[in-house]
């Protein structure tokens, strides 16, 4: 196979970060080339550079052994070059051809849209990826597995022949992950060349063809995904041995409850549920996509309330309709979408991790003291590793796993009973997971009441000292901590009391 894209001791620095140091990588005609690193790896800057988002300060990069420069997204383009980012960017008001073809759109006389031709083309293309899709669909009514194909297909509408994946599974189900494989072996078959970026190392043993690892900004070598074992893989991302370490349940039997739930239910989407969390558990909640997990975990925060039921905090009950009345009543919620109800991206990161608890360092006029909240970030920094210039950088600047650890920090200093972790690890590289599952751990051992929800089944086992499986918007089970993935998956498909086929 010969190469598509080659870059060259790309360098690429930014106040006070040297992001990328002389990186090299290559991308050849019907590959899956992953691309992997820890958070603050350069993974991301490296692919701006490729899509013509950041022009580099160094190096040099070549398109079908000619260089070229990319100085705008439109430059990538033009040359066949698309990407599809974690966070899709789709006009949810618009249906399907729409987004595809926006800006693009086909014209009759007197510059009318020609809407017929619009749909047939979006068709076509869905054929291509042999996919059924009616093209007329709002996007807003579809789910993130088929938005992810809308995106693909307008990739494929600039005739693309490079695509950049960036956790393209970290929303999908098993079945929809198994549908993106089929149509990115497709193609494959086709002669693309796909640059996949994911921190999922069984996915990138079952579709990759080779794996470039970057650390800090450097690039540290190219292999063979299918000769190389996954933990040869780990050790070059972090530069260490991480040891599967599974803690031993604690006897939780004269712990006091934190957190009752009876008979809750919302709508349709939550259906009678009950339990209780103790001081020092952690709670596992597993399910399938659509079961219920999240909508649990915002009503008792209060974001969506329940219509009926109980929610009990250390056996008083609490009346629960606002998000500030759950922090007063002393729990967190840390969403699965922390760009939207995690972060303020435009503020610093000492005002993130102040939010939840400014009250604590006003004094009586609201006057704010800027150098204990100095203190407090720059310690919080430092316990959770957050890879930052400093407090004062831009929250929206940071890479995902840090975001998240300065979500957790929030929380953390809020000083919280209860801690509501929903998806805590989603983005997040094999290294900060294990920073994250140390800290979980400790915060359970300080006696703090813990629901991890995750849709990652060994780290769903690896952190519960019990898991509560859902499908449906009902509470199938309650297993101990060490139940096997068979049970919880026939739990988990535990569909009106009958398991799924």
């Amino acid at each position: 196979m010969t190469d598509i894209i080659r870059m060259e001791a790309i360098e690429k620095a930014f106040p006070g970060v040297h992001a990328l140091k002389s990186v090299n990588f290559d991308l050849r005609r019907g590959e899956v080339h992953a691309l992997m690193g820890e958070n603050g790896a350069g993974k991301s800057t490296l692919m701006k550079v490729l899509s013509g988002v950041y022009t580099p300060d160094g190096g040099r990069v070549l398109v079908d052994g000619q260089e070229v420069h990319l100085p705008t997204p439109k430059a990538a383009q033009d040359l066949g070059i698309g990407i599809i980012h974690q966070e899709l960017a789709l006009m949810r008001d618009l249906n399907v051809a729409q987004n595809i073809w926006i800006g693009r759109e086909p014209r009759l006389p007197f510059g009318r849209i020609d809407e017929a031709k619009l749909n047939a083309d979006a068709v076509a293309i869905f054929a291509g990826m042999n996919i059924r899709m009616d093209p007329r669909t709002p996007v807003a009514g579809l789910t993130i597995a088929r938005q992810q194909m809308v995106e693909i297909a307008k990739a494929l509408s600039y005739h693309s022949r490079v695509l950049i994946m960036d956790e393209p599974t970290a929303a999908l189900n098993d079945a929809e992950i198994a549908e993106l494989f089929t149509i990115i072996r497709r193609l494959k078959a086709e002669g693309v060349g796909i640059i996949y970026i994911s921190h999922k190392m069984d996915e990138i043993k079952r579709i990759a063809d080779r794996v470039t690892v970057m650390r800090d900004g450097a690039y540290v070598g190219t292999v063979a995904a299918e000769d190389t074992p996954i933990s040869r893989i780990i050790s070059m991302m972090v530069g260490r041995e991480l040891k599967d370490e599974v803690a031993a349940i604690p006897d939780l039997s004269n712990a006091e409850t934190a957190l009752e739930v009876r008979n809750a239910s919302r709508g349709r989407e939550l259906k009678n549920i009950s339990f209780s969390l103790k001081k020092g558990e952690i709670l596992g909640f597993a399910g399938l996509m659509g079961a219920g997990r999240t909508e649990l975990a915002r009503a008792i925060f209060g974001a969506e309330p329940i219509d009926s039921g109980e929610i009990l905090v250390h056996g008083k009950p609490v009346r629960i309709t606002s998000p500030a009345q759950a922090v007063r009543a002393g729990i967190g919620y840390l969403s699965e979408d922390r760009k939207h109800f995690g972060l303020a991206l435009g503020m610093d990161v000492r005002a993130n991790i102040a939010m939840a608890s400014l009250g604590r360092h006003s004094d009586a006029i609201g006057r704010v003291d800027e150098k204990a909240l100095g203190r407090v970030a720059k310690d919080y920094i430092g316990k959770l590793n957050i890879r930052t210039p400093g407090d004062r950088q831009e929250v929206g600047l940071l890479s995902g796993g840090n975001q998240q650890k300065v979500v957790i920090a929030k929380w953390l200093l809020r000083d919280c009973d209860i801690l509501i972790f929903d998806e805590p690890t989603r983005g997040i590289d094999v290294g900060a997971k294990a920073e994250i599952y140390r800290l979980l751990k400790e915060l359970a051992a300080q006696g703090k009441a813990i629901i991890v929800i995750s849709s990652e089944l060994p780290e769903v086992l690896r952190l519960s000292h019990r898991i509560a499986v859902m499908c449906e918007g009902r509470l199938t089970g309650i297993l101990s901590g060490g139940a096997d993935q068979e049970k919880i998956m026939e739990l988990a498909t535990e569909r009106n009391g009958k398991t799924a086929a």
